[in-house]
Formats: structure tokens, sequence, C-alpha cells
């Protein structure tokens, strides 16, 4: 079968949408590509069709581990021979898949950057030929994106590993710069690689700030929008212990919802997850861990009660508003005190190289010690003011992230097995990256003060022309 009649016969669809159908035709003419398309606009399939033409295997890099499943359950439904490989699975389970692509099984694999770490992955895959590499949340890859993670930062690498092959990064959010960095850390010229940007603007998305000052306000808001609005909505905050309190206030007026957050167990988050999927009229309060692969098409609105961190994580996060293309509701509460929370993430995010070096070194004197007594020992030796110091926590992440550590304190197996990298190691390094988040926080700011059209200036932000008139924001154009 060709492109157009896996479309149709394969995936059940009788036409293209947007640039679908000129990505998929470059790609198979063998030639590089970056694409840049809304959240929930149809980016997988870009690499599932020509998965389906070419011979060899396709590679897809993402690190949404809770989403690999559900994409390769739904392929297999298309009977299409797809796989994933993760940390979630049993060593057995690994073991098995691992002999079933040496011996040439699957079309698509979808692995965790983290999995080009393990020497016994890589012996099995350089047995396969590589048609196609594709980089989903490409914008991870970049220090300058939002979501920077260091595994990213070596796709460069694992191309190499690879054999070099034909690539497609993918992302919802990259500006100018994030996308000329994606594809020098891909190891591409940027001759060679085409840019396909199909623009952010989303013309059923109203969008809202509201500026005011404490609690109270944003409690009148937040009830004002669920009493207007019918469909399903989730309401955004960056802090746990706030989004409880608010739960307490909506539990008060009778006001049934759901609570989503990193902190509950694997297994209620699905469950969570899944009720919010089902039901038509489904109120979620959620920190910025939920939200990855909700394909929900009737949120009617999205509210932010704090502050995103950036113009990228709030685009991100209403994206999902709206998917069903009727009029959705995207509000933003703007109470100054909560730049303060953003702020101090931003310490925590970015511990010191000193602070990083104790920690090496206390890890190099003392591991047998810290696997034995846990995090809490840890915490004692670096952490001397506040209990609500969290630079550890961010700090053992990047260990692990840039191949420093390997194994859990939580299992008592962690264990040093390479140095500390320059990006933890020198205050400046430290200091770009910090200075960095800043400035996208700082912009969001700006974003909150526009007076003439929000659309247009999230436009400005990424480095695309405004489209024309807007009618679906607050402001006068």
């Amino acid at each position: 079968m060709d492109y157009k009649q896996h479309l149709v016969k394969t995936f059940g669809f009788k036409e293209f949408h947007g640039i679908q159908e000129t990505v998929i035709r470059h790609l198979l003419q063998q030639k590089h590509a970056m694409v840049i398309m809304p959240t929930g606009s149809g980016k997988s399939i870009l690499y599932q069709i020509p998965a389906l033409i070419f011979e060899g295997l396709t590679v897809v890099i993402s690190p949404l581990i809770a989403l690999m499943k559900d994409q390769v359950d739904a392929l297999k439904k298309k009977k299409i021979d797809a796989t994933y490989i993760n940390s979630s699975l049993t060593k057995r389970e690994r073991l098995k898949r691992y002999e079933e692509i040496s011996e040439g099984h699957f079309i698509i694999l979808y692995v965790t950057p983290e999995r080009f770490r393990k020497k016994d992955f890589n012996d099995i895959i350089a047995k396969r030929k590589i048609s196609l590499l594709a980089v989903d949340e490409a914008h991870c890859i970049s220090q300058w994106g939002h979501d920077f993670r260091p595994d990213y930062s070596r796709i460069k690498e694992f191309r190499h590993l690879l054999g070099n092959p034909l690539t497609i990064a993918l992302t919802a959010t990259a500006t100018p710069h994030v996308q000329e960095d994606i594809i020098k850390q891909l190891g591409l010229n940027k001759q060679d690689v085409t840019i396909f940007h199909e623009g952010i603007n989303r013309p059923n998305l109203y969008l809202s700030v509201r500026n005011l000052w404490g609690e109270d306000e944003k409690f009148a808001e937040i009830t004002r929008v669920i009493e207007k609005n019918r469909g399903s909505g989730i309401i955004y905050f960056v802090l746990i212990k706030d989004l409880y309190m608010m739960s307490d206030r909506l539990n008060k007026i009778k006001i049934p919802h759901l609570i989503y957050h990193g902190e509950l167990a694997p297994a209620e988050r699905k469950q969570v997850q899944n009720r919010f999927m089902k039901d038509k009229q489904a109120l979620i309060l959620a920190t910025n861990a939920f939200g990855m692969g909700i394909d929900k098409d009737n949120i009617r609105f999205i509210i932010h009660a704090q502050l995103p961190s950036s113009i990228e994580a709030y685009y991100q996060e209403i994206g999902r508003a709206g998917r069903d293309s009727k009029p959705s509701y995207c509000l933003l509460l703007y109470d100054e005190q909560d730049i303060n929370i953003q702020l101090e993430f931003i310490n925590w995010n970015n511990p010191s190289a000193s602070y990083f070096l104790r920690l090496y070194h206390l890890l190099i004197n003392d591991i047998e010690r810290v696997n034995g007594e846990g995090i809490d020992f840890l915490r004692e030796q670096l952490v001397y003011k506040s209990k609500n110091d969290y630079r550890l926590d961010t700090a053992l992440g990047l260990l692990d992230r840039f191949g420093v550590t390997e194994g859990d304190i939580g299992d008592k197996t962690l264990r040093l097995i390479s140095e500390l990298p320059s990006n933890l190691s020198r205050q400046q390094e430290i200091e770009k990256k910090k200075k960095r988040e800043q400035e996208k926080l700082y912009q969001l700011v700006l974003y909150t003060k526009e007076t003439t059209c929000r659309k247009k200036y999230i436009h400005t932000y990424f480095g695309i022309k405004f489209p024309g008139f807007c009618n679906a924001c607050d402001l006068e154009n």
C-alpha cells in the first residue's frame, strides 16, 4: 500500500489534515524534518505511516513512559507490529522484547532516551537496520527549551549509534532559538533539515487574564467559570498544598472534582486519569504532572490558578482545550504573590555548583551510609535551614539524568558511575541556565500585562507571523 491507502485502510481517516501529507511525502523522499504542530493535531501519524512503508525499524524516542503502552496498544489494534521498552517492564518482559527485536520483530519501537545508557539495549539495537528516527517532544533536547532533559542532549550520539538514520523531530512549542538548537543537538546541518511549522493559532480558544489578589478572589473566579461552562475542565496549580486548599473550598459548596498530582501512587494517577477521560462533565484540579496524552475532545475550560513557569508551558497546557474545535475558555489568574512561587522553584531547580560538589563528595566518601540511612541522612548533611528546601530532589534527579549515578536511594542501590559534568560543576553554567528560566518567567509576566492582543503576543514570542485580526482574547485589537 502507498501512504494514502494506509491513511484510509490502516488508520481509518478519509483525508490528511494541515501539513501531514506534505511532511510524510518529504520523509518518503529521505529528507530530514522538524515539525512544529499544536498539541493534539496528529503528529504521530507523520512517522507511523512511513514506518509501514520503510523496510527497517522506526525508533521513536519519547520521555512519556505513561503514554507508550497506550500508543502501542492503539497500533496493535490496527495490526501494526509495535512495542515499547522502558522502566515499567519487568526484567523478564524486557529480555523477551530484546530477543524479539534481535529476531527482526516489530516495525516501530518506542523507547526513552535513558534506555541508550544500557549496553545490552545498544547491542540489540545495533543488529537492526534503522530506517527512521522520530524524536518526540523534541524541545527537551535544547537547554533553551522549557523542559530540557539531559539524556535528550545525547541524541546526536544515539543517532550515530543507530547509523545516522533519516530523522524527524516533533514538538508543539519551539522558539526560533530552540529550533536552531534542536537541529544542532541532533548532529544535523541546518540546510539539511526542513522546518514545517503549522502555526499555533487556535481560533476556538478564548484567552483571558484576570488580575486579582488572594485566595478569596481566586475562589470567586474559579466558581464563576465552573458555573458558566458546561463540559470538562482542568484547573492547574503549581503547589500541591494550594490545590488541596481549593479542593476543600469546592467540597464545601458541593462541586464534585478529581485531584491529580505527581505524589499520588501510579495506580491512583491512572485511575483518576481514566475517570476524567470517561466523564463528560469531569472537573479536575491538577499540577502540571497531568496532561501529557490527555486527548479528550470536550475540555471546555482550562484555568491556571497560579502562574506557570513560561509561555511554552502555558501554551502547551491550554492546547488541551477545545480539541473538538468548539469554543473553549482559557483563563490565567494573575496574583503577583505567585511570582515568588516560581522564583523559588527556579532557585530549587538550580542548586549551586558548590552544592553539587558537596553532594558528589558525600556520595564518593559515604555511599554505604547514604544507601543505608536513605534520603533523610543526605538532607541532614546538605540542607541546613529549611525542611522545604527541594534542591536535593533536583540534584539527585540531575545526577541520574546526566549519567553520574544509577540505581535508586529508596531501593538502597544508588551508586556513582561517572564524574560531574561541567553543567553541574561550573557556577557560570548554572547561572546561565537560571537566567534563562528567569527570562522565560518574565516573558509570561509581560503576557499578563499585554494591552493589545494576547494571541499576537504568543505568536511574536514563538517567532511566528500573526495571521491577522483576533476576536478570541479579552483585549481590543
